[in-house]
């Protein structure tokens, strides 16, 4: 398979899944879902299924996991970890509390340790509602029984796990996973590869501070590194930097539009540069225009809180 094949095939996936995310245990037939193992680097391998990618360390010392899908894949899930090592699940890392990255906590967390940043507890526990669909506070065996504010690290599989917080980028809880030995990066939502990105606004995220997320991520990562994409294909670190430049670019075109005056339909009629157009998924060229119009929008009416650290 092509790689324009695979981006096209992931942005119909997150189509699907992320439009009613929420609701997704009780709309999607999971019976049909795939779960595929593809080997990053090192001991890490990302898992493709339907949600958010997974991350996989695996060796000496067991399993970690970052993120978990949906709770009906976790039978699929845990045949397909133990297709790579049948050690014991002792770790799952949540990058962010959306559904399609947790909905499996309940399950994982009755025989594994959960750690995520304190937003992502606080934002399970208290329920949610994102893009309009309701989602009910988790059950307690699905919440974080580890929480950290700034970063946190996790001594496993020969190498440091680091767990690091990237605020106000896709949600206000982000965090990005480094295998420091292994090379590779889990991006978490952070990177949506070839895809126009969802910034969950209403959650804390905005467009700035995503681009400053990636930006720092770039200037931390090896050249070689691996990336894992929260959707998309398994990429690297030219990849990252498209992303990087679609959302600087782009960011420009609105903001410029914006500064002349011109309308949000205008600009959403003005469009983007034509070498974006294939990165329409569930967000399409209008609607990444309107979030880069809300971002900047909302950082112009309340600068105080439109900082990022």
């Amino acid at each position: 398979m092509t790689r324009a094949k695979c981006v096209r095939l992931c942005a119909g996936m997150v189509l699907a899944v992320l439009a009613a995310m929420p609701a997704m245990a009780q709309q999607q037939d999971f019976s049909k879902v795939e779960i595929k193992a593809i080997p990053a680097a090192g001991n890490v391998y990302m898992l493709l299924g339907s949600g958010g990618n997974i991350g996989v360390s695996a060796g000496p010392d067991g399993v970690l996991i970052v993120d978990d899908q949906f709770a009906p894949l976790a039978d699929k899930i845990r045949e397909a970890v133990k297709g790579i090592n049948p050690g014991r699940l002792k770790f799952v890392l949540n990058t962010h509390f959306h559904g399609d990255h947790t909905g499996g906590n309940p399950v994982f967390g009755t025989e594994s340790t959960i750690i995520a940043h304190d937003n992502v507890r606080q934002r399970l526990a208290a329920g949610s509602v994102v893009r309009g669909n309701k989602t009910e506070p988790m059950a307690a065996a699905g919440l974080p029984v580890i929480t950290f504010a700034d970063a946190v690290s996790v001594h496993f599989n020969g190498e440091e796990i680091k767990v690091v917080h990237f605020p106000h980028g896709h949600t206000d809880g982000d965090s990005i996973v480094f295998f420091t030995k292994s090379n590779v990066v889990h991006m978490g939502d952070d990177f949506f590869n070839g895809l126009f990105p969802f910034v969950d606004l209403e959650s804390g995220g905005s467009v700035q501070g995503l681009t400053d997320a990636v930006a720092k991520v770039l200037s931390q990562i090896p050249a070689d590194a691996k990336v894992i994409p929260g959707h998309g294909p398994l990429s690297d670190v030219e990849g990252l930097k498209k992303f990087h430049r679609m959302l600087v670019e782009t960011t420009a075109v609105v903001r410029k539009g914006m500064a002349a005056g011109k309308t949000l339909e205008q600009l959403q009629a003005a469009g983007l540069p034509d070498e974006w157009k294939s990165w329409s998924s569930f967000i399409d060229t209008k609607g990444w225009i309107a979030t880069i119009h809300d971002s900047f929008g909302a950082a112009k009416k309340n600068p105080a809180g439109s900082k990022h650290h």
